[in-house]
C-alpha cells in the first residue's frame, strides 16, 4: 500500500553495486530502512545527494508491517537547505545532530511530536544567524525530553550539584564520579531552561562548551543502554572555537 509521508535522512549504506539502504526517520512510521535501487548508477533518476545526513524529504513509500526493508516509490526535497551545506560550522553541527539522532532513536513506530521537534530544529539550524555555537548543546538537552530522561529542573542555591546518574540536582556531591560541580551545574541548568534558540542570549566560553558537551554525552551513555561512542563532536571543538 502506498503512503505519503515526510522524512529525515539519517544514514546510507551500500547494498549492492548499484543500490543502497537508507535509514530515514519518517513522520508516519518512525525509523525505517528503504532499499533504493539503482541510486549508485551514474544516470540514476534518484540522486544519492538526496540522502545526505538530515536532508528533509517528501516521500511516497510502500509499507509492509513487520518488514525490515521497505521500498520507496518517489522521493523529493521537502525543504532544501540554504546555509547548512555551505557553512562549515552549521554543517558540523548538523553532522553531530544526525549522529546523535541515529544513535538514540530506533523505534519503528510513529512519534509525531518527536518528528516535528527534529524537523523544526533542522530548519532552525539552517535559518539561525546568531549564537548558534550553543545550538547543539541546547538541542541535546531538549532531545532528552522526547527520549524520556530529561533532567529535573530543580537547581537552586541549596541543590547545586547535578547527579548525572539520577538526573537531579542535589545538595551534596553523590558517592560516585558522575556529577557536575556547582559552576558546571549552573551552565547545565541554563541550557535546560532554553526553549527557543531565537531567545538565546547565554554566552559560554568555548572550553566550557566543550566540557559541557562531554558531560551531556556522559548523561546519554548513563541513560541509554548500548549508547555508542560519538565521533562527530570532536570536529565541533575545532570549528566552533
Amino acid at each position: 500500500m502506498l503512503h505519503q509521508t515526510r522524512g529525515i535522512a539519517l544514514h546510507s549504506t551500500k547494498f549492492s553495486e548499484t543500490s543502497s539502504v537508507v535509514k530515514i526517520y519518517t513522520e508516519l512510521f518512525g525509523l525505517q530502512s528503504y532499499l533504493i535501487k539503482g541510486v549508485r548508477k551514474q544516470k540514476s533518476k534518484v540522486k544519492a545527494g538526496l540522502f545526505q545526513p538530515l536532508t528533509l524529504l517528501d516521500l511516497i513509500v510502500y509499507h509492509k508491517d513487520k518488514s525490515s526493508l521497505q521500498n520507496l516509490k518517489e522521493v523529493n526535497y521537502s525543504n532544501p537547505y540554504h546555509e547548512i551545506p555551505f557553512d562549515i560550522r552549521k554543517s558540523s553541527i548538523a553532522l553531530f545532530i544526525n549522529e546523535l539522532v541515529y544513535k538514540t532513536i530506533h523505534e519503528e513506530e510513529p512519534n509525531p511530536e518527536l518528528f516535528l521537534f527534529l524537523h523544526k530544529n533542522c530548519l532552525k539550524l539552517d535559518a539561525t544567524t546568531n549564537n548558534f555555537a550553543l545550538f547543539h548543546l541546547v538541542f541535546s538537552m531538549q532531545l532528552t525530553r522526547y527520549l524520556g530522561f530529561m533532567p529535573q529542573l530543580n537547581y537552586s542555591d541549596t541543590t547545586p550539584f547535578m547527579n548525572l546518574r539520577e538526573g537531579v540536582f542535589q545538595t551534596t556531591p553523590p558517592d560516585h564520579s558522575d556529577f557536575l560541580d556547582p559552576v558546571m551545574s549552573l551552565h547545565f541548568f541554563h541550557l535546560l531552561q532554553i526553549q527557543e534558540m531565537a531567545d538565546v542570549s547565554l554566552q559560554i566560553p568555548s572550553k566550557t562548551r566543550d566540557t559541557l558537551l562531554e558531560m551531556i554525552l556522559i548523561y546519554y551513555r548513563l541513560h541509554i543502554t548500548g549508547f555508542r561512542e560519538m565521533k562527530s563532536h570532536h570536529v565541533l571543538h575545532t570549528v566552533l572555537e
